[in-house]
């Protein structure tokens, strides 16, 4: 997604806004979007009928909106309430802050978004429901927004790819958006509960969740069916955690697309854990990123269950060849298992010139999905260790990650139907025969005394693998030890 800004504030979907101006920073704290309870007792409603909504799905109910958000916006105490029953036909809005402390959203009927593309203003066409400078706000109800996505699916270049490419709005959230549904974006602080995404698995660009520049953000409890991503994170976002995910169809949860036209990226500390993936073409999926952490997931039928690719390329044309990448490090998979639709059930697909590193594979066990099928695991240019069982066997991981030339270090382990393998290459380790110390070249790490949630088979092979990068800083080891073993 290209990212958008209007005239004076960044794009904040259903996200309060962060701002930077004039050396101030303003940020949005504490912002929640919430399943449905009840108003709570004593608050004062301001109902969007009161304002002249009419809510047949025909008339333009955009003003009345506006008007019941200024007034319930400046109200303590207060609930901006969309009634059950009805349909209200919203344009393109934004809804500012700040506003009074804990106000309350409450969606319970439907908002629905014009059906026709020329129906939006061409000189504000990518976003719908804009809500922007807000703390302290909760989103509640079981209410639906529609985006009215079929029509600009149909025209999207990667559909047709006679029509030219052109952007579509992305709608605060849910059903049949015409492109990403829910975007977090500059916010800080951001918790998304119990939400439903549904949009057919071929109208492309309908990510579920997109979160960008962002920090300290939870996505949890959560069903997402996108013809795209189901969550996807992108530049200068950190302390991302999704939890307790149901995704699919669609292309999974992913990091990136990162570094395009030859930009710097940053994406750290990213955790997914507890998810369960349905016939997706990928698993998790990373550009630029150090310390991430995909654990407990169950994949179903997916097309690239694991997988890094510094050479992605999302255009309906060709992209040229890059020399440079992104850096990748850091990032364990653990206790993953499934099937997989292809025969790379785990592809690590590396820069020659910028290797991945500090790759973990903890107790993988990924089988083909069709009967008789193979899996495989394929590496180019990537450093780390698998432990445990691991299926198929990741034995084409490179020891080190010193620079990689793409043709001697590049290999693949592949399995038809023979048993897991676990790698065992390494010299033996010195530690204290206990998890929470270990030494390296007689020289404590950062790893002593962190609160470590693995086995002592694993605590071994890091440090075995620790023994193999000496040259590592110890600021690199506090991130590495704190990732791997899931420590705070």
């Amino acid at each position: 997604m290209e990212d958008w800004r209007g005239e004076d504030e960044s794009m904040a979907a259903w996200t309060g806004g962060r701002r930077v101006e004039d050396e101030v920073r303003e940020e949005a704290l504490g912002f929640e979007f919430l399943s449905w309870r009840s108003e709570d007792v004593g608050r004062i409603p301001v109902n969007v009928e009161a304002f002249g909504a009419v809510g047949d799905g025909i008339a333009d109910d955009t003003q009345a909106f506006l008007s019941a958000w200024n007034r319930s916006c400046s109200l303590n105490n207060s609930v901006f309430l969309v009634p059950a029953g009805k349909s209200y036909l919203v344009r393109a809005v934004r809804f500012r802050g700040p506003c009074t402390d804990d106000l309350i959203i409450q969606i319970s009927g439907t908002i629905v978004a014009p059906a026709e593309p020329e129906d939006w203003d061409p000189k504000n066409p990518r976003t719908w429901l804009h809500f922007s400078k807000l703390a302290g706000v909760r989103f509640q109800g079981d209410g639906v927004i529609d985006g009215s996505g079929s029509k600009w699916w149909a025209s999207s270049c990667k559909i047709n790819k006679t029509n030219p490419c052109r952007g579509a709005p992305t709608a605060a959230a849910l059903p049949d958006s015409q492109q990403i549904h829910f975007t977090i974006s500059r916010s800080d602080a951001v918790r998304v509960s119990d939400v439903q995404v549904a949009a057919p698995s071929n109208s492309p660009n309908t990510d579920g969740i997109h979160i960008s520049e962002s920090t300290n953000v939870v996505v949890q409890s959560s069903k997402i069916q996108t013809g795209d991503d189901c969550i996807s994170i992108v530049n200068a976002s950190s302390n991302i955690k999704m939890k307790n995910i149901d995704c699919g169809p669609g292309h999974g949860i992913s990091i990136g697309s990162l570094g395009k036209d030859n930009s710097t990226a940053a994406v750290s500390t990213i955790v997914v854990d507890t998810a369960v993936l349905r016939g997706t073409t990928n698993g998790g999926g990373s550009g630029y990123v150090r310390a991430v952490r995909f654990q407990n997931v169950r994949m179903i039928d997916v097309q690239n269950p694991i997988i890094i690719d510094q050479f992605y390329c999302d255009s309906p044309t060709s992209c040229r060849n890059q020399t440079s990448a992104v850096k990748v490090s850091q990032v364990l998979y653990r206790n993953i298992s499934g099937t997989t639709r292809t025969a790379k059930a785990m592809k690590f697909a590396c820069s020659d010139t910028v290797p991945c590193s500090d790759i973990v594979l903890d107790n993988i066990n990924l089988t083909a999905a069709a009967s008789g099928g193979t899996a495989e695991t394929f590496c180019n240019c990537a450093a780390g260790f698998a432990t445990g069982v691991v299926q198929p066997a990741a034995d084409c991981l490179r020891a080190d990650s010193s620079p990689c030339d793409g043709s001697k270090e590049t290999g693949r382990a592949r399995i038809a139907h023979g048993s897991p393998t676990m790698s065992s290459d390494a010299p033996s380790p010195q530690t204290s025969g206990r998890p929470g110390e270990v030494h390296v070249a007689n020289r404590e790490s950062s790893c002593r005394g962190l609160d470590y949630s693995i086995t002592y088979e694993l605590f071994t092979r890091i440090n075995i693998y620790i023994q193999k990068q000496l040259g590592k800083s110890e600021e690199f080891w506090v991130r590495f030890c704190r990732n791997t073993t899931g420590a705070s």
